[in-house]
């Protein structure tokens, strides 16, 4: 959960409390600062960073050995020479899966394990079908190395179902994303919790055009069709858009404060903590399908609780 969602305030605090708390991307001075802030609560226990591959610069992988996080995972992208460099720094590299073919490139590069995500997963999407699934097609040709288990996680009985799947671990987002630590703005929080349905969509695809699950807002109702991830036009402005990934971060995420109904011109950001409430109506609104099973914001503490099986502990 990137761009200021899940910080270091986040991520410390669920690798406090047993989990393995992970500090999304974010620019690097910024994800420094983060990392150093979740090691700082997490003190010895492991603390993870993730990476999305088209905006990672030298600095991110600076950023990670500094802080010794002890795991990185790699989305929305391959590259064995940043699995390389992070191994280098002796961190385990996870990469986020949704194919079999996909699996096949990313144990080519040399990872250390798989992060299997379901198309039930929010933000951006690599998963095409429901995690389950995916994981039965992936276990198969892991070689041994570990699967986790993305999608679909939001309380015990998921972890259970994962595990009992043959999967080493699982993954969840939404569950922390509504959380008294997450970055997301409260209105955001509000919007996953009152949402009767997700939808997969490309809406916010400038600069960036990948598939991304979120829970609807104006933006989402002026401009989304059933049956179409974005329109033909919207496709092509998003495709000429793509070299933006190139550009600093920081300078990436300020359009967000551009965005509105009336124009579809909407980037990957998300609406933090501290933004205008209004962006809420026009920018993503990232959930996963388990946004429509959970009832309230807890503590990180009280949702690694809420996820642990009583005869799993999670250390």
């Amino acid at each position: 959960m990137g761009g200021g969602i899940a910080g270091g305030l986040l991520a410390g605090s669920v690798s406090a409390a047993g989990a393995l708390g992970t500090v999304g991307i974010l620019p690097p001075d910024s994800m420094r600062k983060e990392l150093s802030h979740a090691r700082e609560l997490a003190e010895a226990k492991p603390l993870a960073a993730n990476l999305l591959v088209p905006f990672v610069r030298r600095a991110h992988v600076e950023a990670c050995a500094g802080a010794r996080v002890d795991a990185v995972v790699l989305h929305a992208g391959f590259s064995r020479q940043l699995v390389a460099q992070l191994q280098r720094s002796h961190a385990v590299v996870l990469q986020t899966v949704g194919t079999p073919a996909q699996a096949r490139r990313a144990l080519a590069d040399g990872v250390d394990g798989l992060i299997v995500q379901g198309i039930e997963a929010g933000g951006h999407l690599v998963g095409v079908e429901p995690a389950l699934d995916a994981l039965n097609r992936i276990l198969p040709i892991a070689n041994g190395k570990p699967v986790l288990l993305a999608g679909t996680i939001a309380q015990s009985e998921d972890v259970r179902r994962a595990l009992d799947a043959g999967a080493q671990a699982a993954v969840a987002g939404t569950r922390f994303l509504l959380t008294d630590e997450s970055g997301a703005h409260p209105a955001y929080k509000r919007a996953v919790l009152e949402a009767d349905r997700t939808l997969e969509t490309q809406l916010f695809g400038f600069g960036w055009p990948m598939r991304h699950r979120v829970v609807p807002n104006a933006a989402t109702e002026r401009w989304c069709r059933p049956g179409q991830l974005v329109s033909p036009a919207l496709r092509v402005l998003q495709r000429l858009s793509s070299p933006m990934a190139r550009l600093p971060m920081s300078l990436a995420a300020s359009t967000i404060r551009t965005q509105r109904t009336a124009l579809p011109i909407y980037g990957p950001s998300p609406p933090t903590r501290g933004s205008a409430e209004a962006l809420v109506r026009v920018a993503a609104l990232y959930a996963g399908e388990t946004a429509l099973r959970i009832r309230s914001v807890v503590s990180a503490a009280e949702a690694v609780s809420l996820l642990r099986s009583p005869t799993m502990p999670l250390t």
